[in-house]
């Protein structure tokens, strides 16, 4: 059965309680920073974490996933302290196991190249505002990079995760990976090399934080229902975000994030692939636009966006 897994935000027991009533499952921690412990010695504190672990279970919920702390530029650009970022890491993953969280996400500095693109905010029906962004408005394009920074990038890459998966696969904690965000064809995680982590690394704890929105923005539903087949039916799909997203850069050099019932994908062909492969994980509905008269946590866009996932739970229940 598929679930419902809502971001960290203060993990207060006022949020707690409002996305318990609201029916999520599971928390997921998006920054690498967030736990106690990372700012003061660069991985989270085990003892804290098992306190937010109790306090998470109080409440009927139990941590989907994390991040880990950031492999930063000093590391890709094998600049002075670099290595420290894959030290902490590696003890963070193993903080992380040794608190039985089941699934963990590793960001890498460099693996997008914002200056390509132009962001801005549109409007939409009523006049929520959503993120957009557009290759053609950008001006003084940057150059490409070339085939040797991304050869390098990917070296790095390789570098952290051939000590990160045997930790991995010690503690049975996953590791799932994000396709770049944005996709730009050449972007070291985009459609291509997205794929190459999981044939450099066939362990069964390395797969995927599938990102729909994202993948959505490289080619639209097609795309996404094809990816989904793929690594679905080798087992590699974790754990997922749902947006939905009108354009892409392939037909329209742009695209412009929604609520989910208003992109170009019918979200629920997502859910009967999913149901194919056999996906019984979470999903995770993300970057929600806030709602007129909304706060600042998005607690209307997020109660939106939970109770529609969960109407279509109960609708593929059926088919």
């Amino acid at each position: 059965m598929m679930k419902v897994s809502v971001w960290h935000n203060d993990l207060s027991d006022d949020y707690l309680r409002t996305v318990t009533q609201l029916g999520a499952d599971a928390i997921d921690c998006g920054r690498g920073e967030f736990f106690p412990g990372v700012k003061e010695q660069g991985y989270p504190d085990l003892d804290a974490l098992l306190r937010l672990k109790k306090k998470v279970h109080s409440w009927g919920l139990e941590f989907n996933r994390v991040t880990l702390p950031d492999i930063t530029n000093a590391f890709m650009k094998d600049q002075d302290g670099g290595d420290k970022d894959l030290e902490n890491s590696c003890q963070a993953l193993r903080v992380f196991g040794e608190a039985g969280i089941p699934i963990a996400r590793q960001r890498f500095s460099g693996d997008v190249f914002p200056e390509r693109l132009t962001r801005t905010s549109t409007p939409h029906r009523g006049g929520y505002m959503s993120r957009s962004e557009s290759a053609f408005l950008t001006r003084n394009l940057a150059d490409p990079p070339s085939q040797e920074s991304l050869d390098g990038w990917w070296d790095h890459f390789c570098r952290v995760y051939d000590q990160l998966v045997p930790i991995a696969e010690e503690y049975s904690i996953k590791l799932a990976m994000h396709p770049s965000d944005t996709p730009l064809p050449d972007t070291p995680l985009g459609g291509i090399g997205y794929h190459r982590v999981i044939d450099a690394y066939p362990s069964r704890s390395v797969g995927y934080l599938y990102c729909c929105g994202t993948r959505a923005e490289a080619g639209g539903l097609p795309l996404v229902l094809d990816e989904i087949h793929n690594y679905g039916r080798k087992g590699r799909l974790f754990t997922l975000h749902l947006r939905n997203v009108r354009g892409s850069l392939a037909t329209s050099g742009g695209f412009e994030e929604t609520l989910l019932d208003d992109g170009d994908m019918n979200v629920f062909k997502i859910l009967i692939e999913l149901k194919k492969q056999g996906f019984s994980g979470c999903i995770n509905p993300d970057h929600i636009p806030p709602i007129h008269g909304d706060t600042p946590a998005c607690s209307q866009g997020l109660a939106y966006s939970i109770g529609y996932l969960k109407a279509l739970f109960a609708a593929l229940a059926v088919v």
